[in-house]
């Protein structure tokens, strides 16, 4: 089924960026984009760390679109080039005509846990109440993103710009975020105790094994946990 795979949804969003400068400034819409896009790579976490449910996330302004409207390097079409009967211009006239984008577009693309509803809306209206002045930061500059006012007109506006996806990140085993934060916080915990308790005697190494579980505190999901967006120990 497109766009879903177990519990999991694979989003994929394509923006038009408005054509031309920004008002009073001399830059396009597009290129400040890119920059606040930029400049959040130089916060501590991604924006998008704060929305519930991401497993990851991708932005980027996509300028154009690359075609290929001459053949490529096959021998028939190197032979070609070098035959007079076949004027250069005829032999283009004949080829696909060259496509552009009208617009610049912001892409975003995300999978998150949906659950068994299948359905994106309860993670967009989780995304807008997390972060929509980072939102509208961005979106701001692209077409029709003047009519969002709240939750429900972001996420009507999302879906309008949605495409179909089949491609999903391998690395996620369909559990909800908070399951999945805590199986990654054990795991790096108990690598960490292994290095550090190398050839204890059997006694000392079961006492400091059940410290380490009593901190641990496996069986509690929430707490002590991964944080969101955290990339090192």
């Amino acid at each position: 089924m497109a766009n879903v795979f177990g519990n999991a949804y694979g989003l994929t969003v394509l923006s038009p960026i408005r054509n031309g400068l920004v008002a009073g400034r001399e830059i396009s819409h597009a290129d400040l984009v890119r920059d606040l896009l930029q400049s959040w790579n130089e916060e501590f976490n991604s924006p998008m760390a704060r929305v519930p449910e991401t497993y990851l996330c991708r932005f980027f302004v996509l300028d154009d679109v690359v075609t290929e409207s001459l053949p490529g390097g096959s021998a028939p079409d190197t032979w070609s080039d070098y035959l007079p009967v076949v004027p250069d211009g005829l032999r283009r006239s004949v080829m696909p005509v060259e496509e552009h984008l009208q617009s610049a577009y912001l892409v975003f693309t995300t999978n998150f846990h949906c659950g068994p509803s299948g359905e994106p809306d309860a993670y967009l209206r989780g995304m807008w109440e997390a972060i929509n002045q980072r939102i509208r930061e961005v979106w701001q500059h692209c077409y029709g993103f003047e009519r969002v006012q709240d939750a429900r007109s972001f996420t009507d506006y999302i879906r309008q710009c949605q495409l179909k996806t089949s491609l999903f990140f391998v690395g996620s085993n369909d559990l909800p975020l908070a399951e999945q934060l805590k199986a990654l916080y054990l795991k790096q915990e108990f690598a960490r105790f292994a290095t550090a308790h190398q050839g204890l005697p059997a006694a000392e190494l079961r006492a400091r094994y059940r410290e380490f579980m009593h901190r641990v505190q496996a069986e509690h999901v929430q707490s002590p946990t991964w944080a969101p967006g955290q990339y090192r120990l």
